[in-house]
């Protein structure tokens, strides 16, 4: 990891943190995992991209989350949203808006949840916890998530396990890691790790036991947490780029991230565009063909179940 400081004269205006990978090739801190990448700069500040990578000594800069309204971007990047609970006018207006646009998914949830209760027992939700042993919990369910859906599992590598635990250590007024988990008759259900600023929740690693599945444990546990999240000051939950079904039933807005590339005239940009460009065109265009993303889907979904035949 490095971190370029940006000046204005004397004055530090800017901090662009990033990788530096094999022929000059950046991208974001931990890429994979962040869900909002670029510079930390000062309001109004300006700057020419290309000239920020040549005096970082990169080729290519390639990001897939960056902040829009970044230096960064252009035109040609493209945008993708990110929904958003807006949670500002507090959680009873945030169900009032539920009710008026997405009324059945509420009232049903509510009733599973209620159901869940009779059949399995009372119902406690734990919000902001740091205990290590629910935060294990919650991770083994995310690894058999992505076994199940042909996904590359990201806590089979150490450091994204340790990076995770040390978030979750981290506990200040400005930055905090934040674990939630719903249990029912103490044994846990559904749960979600992420972060958080001040007024800002970042969703992250959102995941439940599969043998509550019919009772849509992932719904319960997103009105919990929207409705702790909200009575601990979060005015808004980003629960990142991605589509998926839950996100647009939940969802009152979006923000917009951006997905691309700088690049600096030369062969190993050259390259760089031969090896990722047209696959990232691609995948945008599965992407946006719901019968093309449904059978990609349901290929990755047999993967996974050959793949947990063959390992077991």
């Amino acid at each position: 990891m490095r971190v370029a400081i940006l000046y204005d004269g004397p004055d530090i205006v800017g901090f662009f943190p990033f990788e530096r990978h094999p022929l000059g090739i950046g991208k974001p801190v931990a890429a994979g995992l962040t869900d909002a990448q670029g510079l930390v700069h000062a309001k109004g500040f300006d700057i020419d991209p290309r000239r920020l990578i040549k005096e970082c000594g990169l080729a290519v800069y390639e990001f897939d989350h960056l902040v829009a309204g970044q230096p960064l971007l252009s035109e040609r990047h493209e945008r993708h949203p990110s929904p958003i609970i807006d949670l500002r006018d507090g959680y009873e207006h945030y169900t009032c808006t539920l009710k008026e646009h997405s009324g059945k998914t509420y009232k049903t949830t509510l009733a599973k949840s209620r159901k869940l209760q009779r059949e399995a027992g009372q119902m406690r939700h734990d919000y902001a916890i740091t205990d290590l042993a629910p935060l294990h919990t919650l991770l083994a369910w995310k690894t058999g998530q992505y076994r199940r859906t042909g996904r590359s599992d990201r806590f089979a590598q150490r450091w994204i396990v340790e990076l995770v635990e040390r978030l979750l250590a981290v506990q200040s007024d400005s930055f905090a890691g934040v674990l939630d988990m719903v249990y029912v008759d103490d044994e846990p259900v559904a749960g979600h790790f992420g972060l958080r600023t001040r007024t800002t929740l970042s969703g992250w690693f959102p995941a439940y036991d599969t043998r509550f599945a019919k009772y849509s444990p992932g719904l319960i546990h997103h009105l919990a947490m929207a409705e702790r999240a909200a009575g601990s000051g979060i005015q808004v939950i980003d629960m990142g780029r991605g589509q998926k079904e839950y996100k647009d039933k939940l969802k009152t807005g979006e923000l917009q991230v951006a997905e691309g590339r700088v690049a600096r005239l030369g062969p190993a940009a050259g390259l760089h565009w031969m090896m990722r460009v047209p696959v990232r065109k691609t995948r945008a265009t599965v992407l946006a063909n719901p019968l093309l993303l449904k059978t990609a889907d349901k290929a990755l979904k047999t993967y996974g179940r050959l793949r947990a035949v063959l390992q077991g």
